[in-house]
């Protein structure tokens, strides 16, 4: 019986052995280029062994190797809003970018859309919400999705530029204390958490949680920091921003603050559309010429 017991035991174990090697997402491209600009769908690590980050990858044409700038998405506290969230391309920006030079990855961070999982930058309670933890969550999630593209021959694997929106500009700021070797800008927009409180406009939890992050933030601060918002961004108003940029400039960090004009009905997605990336490209191309000037088009 003990051996009997035994070899149950031993093909039990080696069922499940199979079965965790099945269950090992398939890093890298999944499907062929399109368009526009060589768009490819990419399986890419996240800081969670079980769950693999899907994004989305664009590339200018050629061999490369091509200087990295990864996108960071939005975000919210409500499951089900996350759930329902369409897989992040960001286009436009991507497009812009693609334009001079740059690869772009987009990746879905896990607890969004297709991706799922865990849930892993939550920031907590309105009350007691941890921006800083939350923040630096974010960051590690950006991060592992760029070491795969990093290790690829068409990517040059230092000096990427990190461009991130709402709260994927909040965890852009939680890697600006990362040698510039490697992150060579970081680029936000309306960087922040916890806005809409309530669903409410201009109303955000525990706002002065959230500042004092932000000087957390900056106490470590290596890499310059362009933090761009929208006139009429109502999740964090410019008057708002700047007080967070404050604070990160004076917990030591490097950074240039504008005001973007109004961008629609509301300036918090500029971000996502044609027309704000217009509004927005002399900012970018400020933050990004001096260390990648635009590539000569051939002739």
């Amino acid at each position: 019986m003990h051996l009997e017991n035994l070899l149950v035991a031993l093909i039990v174990v080696a069922a499940l052995g199979v079965k965790a090697a099945a269950a090992q997402p398939a890093f890298g491209a999944h499907g062929v280029e399109g368009e526009p600009n060589r768009a490819q769908q990419w399986l890419v690590p996240s800081p969670d062994p079980a769950t693999a980050s899907r994004a989305v990858l664009f590339r200018p044409p050629g061999e490369g190797p091509f200087p990295l700038a990864v996108i960071a998405h939005a975000s919210t506290q409500n499951a089900m809003r996350r759930a329902q969230m369409p897989r992040p391309e960001y286009r436009a920006l991507a497009g812009w970018l693609v334009e001079r030079g740059f690869a772009v990855l987009v990746p879905e961070r896990p607890g969004h859309g297709a991706t799922g999982g865990k849930y892993l930058e939550d920031q907590g309670g309105c009350d007691e919400a941890d921006y800083a933890r939350s923040g630096r969550a974010t960051a590690d999630e950006i991060a592992a999705a760029a070491s795969l593209l990093r290790k690829q021959s068409f990517i040059r694997p230092a000096g990427m530029v990190v461009i991130g929106h709402s709260a994927g500009g909040w965890g852009a700021l939680a890697l600006a204390g990362e040698d510039p070797n490697n992150i060579a800008a970081i680029v936000t927009f309306a960087a922040g958490r916890g806005g809409h409180a309530d669903d409410l406009p201009d109303r955000i939890c525990a706002p002065h949680a959230l500042t004092a992050a932000a000087g957390e933030f900056g106490k470590t601060a290596r890499v310059k920091v362009t933090w761009l918002v929208a006139a009429n961004d109502s999740y964090f108003s410019p008057t708002f921003s700047r007080k967070l940029a404050d604070a990160f400039g004076a917990g030591g960090g490097k950074v240039d603050f504008s005001v973007l004009p109004a961008h629609g009905g509301e300036g918090h997605w500029l971000a996502e559309s044609e027309a704000g990336i217009k509004l927005a490209a002399g900012e970018l191309d400020r933050a990004l010429r001096v260390r990648f000037p635009i590539p000569a088009k051939k002739k």
